[in-house]
């Protein structure tokens, strides 16, 4: 006899029928869904005859009512679908469904301990399965670790490596920042005024280029692009400048297909609120641009202050302005909120032409209801525009007590 066959032969040797019946159910269950578990400890309760219900759940720590049900089921057949392991809607409603703030007190919690969102409330330590659980339990919630961990993949999250977001050094005010700009959206947000989180996405060349992540295809027949990523000269590359409302979880992105200058960014804002932005706040008065500190919307440039002052006197807004401190440009909400998932819906899609890019940004939807609207833009952004201190001084500009070179707002001159 093998040593695997003597090794079951002593598994069954008791001459208890309830450890038997113990150690078949250990042997077994493994490999037995929900339904044949049931249906085989009920076997086991009418094979032990009177008493077997009560005996059999205490030994291998099955309810009575599980075995009860099996027993009827094996009795009526009829009772048993074959295909199914519980009837339709069977089985304890799952928590969620009967605590309806569940899931949005979750997202509270964990919305700003994902990497790249910390301003909001400020809890930028990355919270794990059970802090998260014992969190929600202070909130009145019956939940745990594993719960979460559903609800989470289930909202769209998940686990990820370090990823390089630093660009540079950390400034001493970084976290008083991120607190001034919080208080600060939430000041415009309660006042019905709009708030936008500027950016543009990384440059994406145009043509039969590979592009990272995979798409469902026939079996061996991907879609075949060029070996080499040579820049075509004729559709060269496009620059997405995105306006992310963050009170509608809506955005307008400008496809640019020139470069990314202080001009094209303003120009996009103005596209956001001709289009969008205008219809929705019709009462607003003020602006809230939440930005980077650097690229073609730095707090640095001229340029980008003398085309807000233009887009003021336009719209008769005050644009305030508030730049994230030096090295957290990845901590922008359009990052994690709009680019990410442009990045998702266009996975393993060459971008072949411009009107490929405009539709698959505009038609990138998130669980969370995100609408997206998109446009070409083929007008020339020359690069190299100076801008005199005479100009600079027409700027309405009123700087923050703090930080005033991050935070500032531009004045709509009068009469205009």
């Amino acid at each position: 006899m093998s040593s695997s066959m003597e090794t079951m032969a002593g598994l069954f040797a008791s001459k208890d029928p309830l450890m038997q019946a113990k150690k078949r159910y250990e042997a077994l269950s493994p490999f037995l869904d929900e339904k044949q578990r049931r249906l085989y400890v009920a076997a086991e309760a009418m094979a032990y005859g009177e008493g077997g219900i009560t005996k059999i759940s205490e030994t291998l720590g099955v309810t009575s009512n599980t075995i009860t049900k099996g027993i009827k089921e094996l009795k009526n057949t009829e009772m048993i679908e074959v295909d199914r392991t519980r009837k339709p809607g069977g089985g304890r409603k799952r928590n969620v469904d009967t605590d309806p703030s569940l899931r949005s007190d979750l997202e509270k919690l964990v919305d700003p301990a994902t990497r790249g969102e910390p301003d909001s409330p400020l809890k930028w330590t990355n919270k794990s399965l059970r802090n998260l659980s014992e969190a929600l339990k202070e909130m009145g919630h019956y939940t745990n670790p594993n719960m979460v961990r559903t609800l989470l993949r289930e909202m769209g999250y998940s686990l990820q490596a370090n990823r390089k977001t630093k660009e540079g050094s950390s400034h001493q005010d970084r976290d008083a920042q991120f607190e001034h700009i919080n208080e600060t959206v939430k000041t415009f947000q309660a006042e019905n005024q709009p708030v936008i989180s500027v950016d543009t996405k990384k440059k994406e060349a145009i043509g039969e280029f590979k592009n990272n992540g995979r798409e469902w295809q026939p079996q061996n027949s991907p879609e075949e692009v060029q070996v080499y990523d040579f820049v075509d000269k004729e559709q060269g590359k496009v620059s997405p400048y995105g306006v992310y409302d963050m009170a509608q979880n809506e955005a307008w992105v400008n496809v640019g297909t020139d470069h990314d200058t202080a001009v094209f960014a303003v120009e996009s804002i103005r596209g956001w609120w001709t289009t969008m932005g205008k219809e929705t706040y019709p009462e607003a008065t003020s602006l809230l641009i939440t930005a980077d500190g650097g690229g073609s919307n730095s707090c640095r440039s001229r340029l980008w202050k003398t085309e807000l002052q233009k887009l003021a006197d336009e719209t008769s807004l005050s644009i305030n302005v508030c730049h994230f401190p030096p090295g957290t440009s990845k901590w922008n909400k359009i990052e994690h909120r709009l680019f990410s998932f442009i990045t998702q819906n266009w996975r393993g899609k060459p971008l072949v032409n411009h009107e490929t890019v405009v539709s698959l940004i505009a038609n990138t939807t998130t669980s969370t209801g995100l609408k997206v609207q998109a446009q070409l833009d083929r007008s020339k952004y020359p690069k190299g525009i100076k801008v005199s201190d005479q100009e600079l001084d027409q700027v309405k500009l009123k700087q923050n007590a703090f930080q005033g070179k991050w935070n500032y707002a531009i004045f709509p001159n009068c009469g205009v």
